[in-house]
């Protein structure tokens, strides 16, 4: 797949998050999480030889989790220059709990999150600092969280920035949740996938959001909305090219399933670092597939090195 300007510079905006992970003896793990900051800390991880690099574009608070998130970000090798500190405000948290079969379940607190003021009116930080990348990663998440008027900028900016030679990777990462209503939801994720340069859905939730009977009907769909660029996720069963240029076949090595968390977010970031690379459609499902699989042997979002 070509991609419409070399890839050097990559934006993953979004919500980072803290993140408490339940242990068998009753405690908990405090990381800190989220499904673009997951993308960025693994592309950043991916791009290190390379002369590409990775930020992240959120808002926090200024409390001493913020602190915390603000260290992990740079500690990463993330460019932290386009995190806005916002006084008197605070960052989400959530909990995961896994099950015998390594499927999480989440609790979230993040209705006062600061991430949800980004690119608001009083924000310091302005859609266009994000014109200087070539490539932007956005997420249904990261949209359901803002307001309906920052959301519909955000839209605009991305159309705008598309059609000016940037390209927008974008993944629905559904959560009903967050939206208003399922309504809104369609018609926002809809726009997405009509304007996005690189389409990476899951097809879970595609298949939750818009009543689609099978993955090929995911697959029809999207295509019929202009998505030619991309994959689709489909756990186990190894993705699918929405280009239809390529059969992607897993390996037949079972992958002993620990912790579920972040599955999508680290192929999303195995895909889009094989593509900065140049390297072909096949390669970058590979990459992602490959990375996923690493990711879910393990617990948490983000793995050890």
């Amino acid at each position: 797949m070509k991609t419409k300007r070399p890839i050097h510079r990559i934006a993953c905006v979004g919500e980072v998050m803290v993140e408490l992970r339940a242990r068998p003896d009753g405690t908990a793990h405090i990381g800190v999480a989220g499904d673009t900051y997951n993308t960025a800390v693994y592309l950043a991880r991916a791009l290190r030889d390379t002369d590409a690099k990775v930020a992240y574009v959120t808002s926090i608070g200024t409390d001493p989790y913020s602190d915390r998130i603000l260290d992990a970000i740079r500690n990463h090798g993330l460019d932290a220059t386009l995190v806005e500190r916002r006084v008197g405000l605070m960052p989400g948290l959530y909990a995961i709990d896994t099950d015998d079969m390594g499927e999480r379940s989440f609790s979230y607190w993040r209705s006062a999150s600061a991430a949800r003021q980004l690119f608001s009116d009083d924000s310091t930080l302005s859609l266009h600092d994000l014109d200087t990348f070539d490539l932007v990663l956005l997420t249904g998440i990261s949209l359901a969280i803002l307001p309906l008027a920052v959301r519909s900028k955000v839209l605009d900016w991305a159309d705008a920035f598309s059609k000016a030679g940037g390209t927008i990777a974008y993944d629905s990462n559904h959560r009903p949740a967050l939206w208003e209503s399922s309504d809104i939801a369609r018609q926002v994720n809809a726009a997405m996938w009509r304007l996005a340069d690189i389409a990476l859905p899951s097809a879970d939730d595609e298949q939750a959001l818009f009543g689609d009977c099978d993955n090929a009907a995911v697959a029809a769909r999207l295509q019929g909305w202009g998505v030619r660029n991309g994959a689709m996720k489909r756990g186990a069963e190894g993705p699918l090219d929405l280009s239809g240029a390529y059969d992607f076949k897993p390996s037949a090595e079972p992958i002993k399933v620990v912790d579920t968390t972040a599955a999508g977010d680290s192929f999303n970031a195995g895909y889009l670092a094989s593509i900065a690379r140049g390297n072909s459609q096949l390669d970058a499902m590979k990459a992602g597939h490959v990375l996923a699989g690493r990711v879910i042997a393990s617990p948490g979002a983000i793995i050890q090195e």
